[in-house]
């Protein structure tokens, strides 16, 4: 791998180490930076930019970006460039219909298909999720609560499902970000410990429900008046440039 990307391979601002191949490190803290609500909606994702905070080419930005443009998050404009998706009210009400119905049946798939491993990490991830909140890093938080959903998505045993999942997670959260309201209360930890007791029950009933009115949850804290995240790409991705000046660092 190209020695310039090597910081990325340690522990980024969460703890999470990024392996693999440079586009998908660059695709992992994109789509992160996404999770988390550090990049805005509509932002421009810059190839030559993108490629100076990664230290990669632009081939390397093209495919990453590429494969969220797949996932729905980024828009490819041709002769433009891409920038970070921004849907509209009625692509925001289609999106959460959509992940209501994937939602549903992930639910019941996991009632019958978890296992106690399977269970055992959802609650630790509730754990972290709730540690996050509570030293005040809410943007962490917010990822930890988005990858339950997909974790849960892989406990259903469905291929399918967690592609779709993975796409209306990270969409889902890009339409909090540009519709949440003033209030940005968050308890979705207790709500996903509640589900996860209900999975473990194997109450297929009381889980649906639990999940229902965890959407409902969610749905009611938009409006269509805030933006809460960054467009600057620089400031979305400092804590890569800071590893890298640490690296280059004479010890």
């Amino acid at each position: 791998m190209n020695e310039q990307l090597q910081p990325l391979k340690k522990p980024n601002k969460t703890g999470k180490t990024r392996t693999g191949t440079q586009d998908d490190i660059v695709y992992a803290h994109i789509f992160d930076a996404i999770l988390e609500q550090r990049l805005a909606p509509g932002t421009k994702l810059s190839e030559e930019a993108l490629g100076e905070i990664f230290g990669v080419s632009r081939t390397i930005i093209r495919r990453a970006l590429s494969r969220l443009a797949h996932e729905g998050v980024v828009l490819l404009r041709p002769n433009r460039g891409a920038v970070v998706a921004s849907p509209s009210v009625e692509e925001a009400r289609q999106i959460f219909f959509a992940r209501r119905l994937v939602e549903k049946a992930i639910t019941e798939l996991a009632v019958q298909h978890a296992s106690d491993a399977q269970l055992a990490e959802l609650r630790q991830m509730v754990i972290d999720e709730r540690d996050c909140f509570a030293r005040g890093d809410r943007g962490a938080g917010i990822r930890l609560s988005g990858e339950f959903h997909l974790k849960l998505a892989e406990a259903a045993k469905n291929a399918p499902l967690v592609s779709f999942q993975r796409s209306l997670v990270s969409q889902t959260s890009l339409i909090i970000a540009q519709y949440e309201g003033a209030s940005r209360s968050h308890c979705s930890y207790d709500e996903h410990n509640e589900l996860i007791d209900a999975i473990a029950a194997r109450d297929a009933d009381k889980a649906v429900h639990l999940m229902m009115h965890h959407m409902d949850h969610i749905d009611s804290k938009l409006n269509l008046e805030e933006d809460s995240a960054s467009n600057d790409l620089h400031a979305v991705f400092s804590h890569l440039t800071l590893m890298k000046k640490k690296a280059r660092t004479p010890r």
